[in-house]
């Protein structure tokens, strides 16, 4: 195991969020049809097309047009569809509800059911596995980590699943396509702001140390690759781990250092006494031949 951060390869990454992504729209897809149940919003469609086709007869337009085809009509027919719209709404107060609902209720139960599938599979379950795991991030041994190493927090877990991942990166753009579709926000405008987005969240991935996307920026988490992580309970914890190895470090050094030092001392006065007998030796015996 290494202490320093391993960062996840982009595979496995990937692997791993398709993985949660068809887990996450499952979960997301099974609340949507429950609270469509719970609160009949069915009911209130029907109710708005009935009132439709009454006023459709009576005024002899047809309200299922689409926005290419209302451009096209003269001035009279714009203004008689125009009439039998007001004519639905201010006749009937049931119409006016069914619509307001048949609006609202859509928008709220994708919210909700988004926002349940979040909470179970990226929060309650990684809190479950540890280490911020994921299904998919168990299946394929990663995990979630602060930059330094140390095990997430339930706090930053939380920043990063509801802030980061929810609200930032998956609600804003829903929003915004609902906004286009029920209020006709213009769709340029709505294509510059999740373009924006996403070369946000591009840019953070490729020039991020830890190829980090926006919820890990928010929560200071890194992907890592459980195989070969080291993880911390806490920054204290890594700090002493750091100095024991500091330690370990300058006792091995101490050690070699210590040990050169001893070679040196037995070696080379060993060697230059033996030259110095040997060359007083050497003069002896030329002495005596003379």
């Amino acid at each position: 195991m290494i202490y320093d951060v391993q960062k996840a390869g982009v595979l496995k990454r990937f692997s791993a969020f398709l993985l949660d992504f068809i887990l996450l729209c499952v979960l997301a897809a099974g609340f949507a049809f429950l609270l469509a149940w719970i609160t009949q919003v069915d009911k209130y469609t029907d109710t708005l097309h009935g009132y439709y086709e009454q006023y459709g007869q009576k005024y002899g337009v047809n309200f299922e047009i689409s926005a290419e085809d209302y451009n096209k009509l003269t001035d009279e027919q714009k203004q008689l569809y125009q009439d039998a719209y007001s004519a639905i709404f201010m006749e009937n107060h049931d119409a006016f509800k069914a619509y307001r609902m048949s609006i609202m209720l859509p928008i709220l139960i994708t919210t909700i059911s988004i926002l349940l599938s979040y909470i179970i599979l990226e929060f309650v379950v990684p809190l479950c596995l540890k280490n911020g795991q994921t299904v998919g991030k168990k299946v394929f041994s990663l995990g979630v980590v602060f930059n330094n190493s140390v095990r997430i927090s339930t706090f930053a877990l939380f920043v990063r699943t509801i802030l980061g991942k929810y609200t930032i990166g998956t609600m804003f753009p829903l929003m915004l396509i609902m906004l286009m579709l029920y209020q006709r926000m213009g769709a340029i405008s709505v294509l510059v702001l999740i373009g924006a987005l996403a070369v946000l969240q591009f840019g953070l991935f490729i020039f991020t140390k830890t190829h980090s996307f926006i919820h890990d920026v928010l929560a200071s988490t890194v992907v890592v690759d459980m195989s070969s992580q080291m993880i911390f309970e806490s920054t204290q914890e890594l700090i002493s781990y750091k100095e024991q190895l500091g330690r370990e470090q300058a006792e091995h050094e101490g050690k070699t250092y210590g040990a050169d030092q001893s070679a040196d001392i037995d070696t080379s006065p060993v060697g230059e006494e033996r030259s110095d007998i040997a060359k007083a030796a050497g003069s002896k015996k030329s002495k005596k031949k003379r």
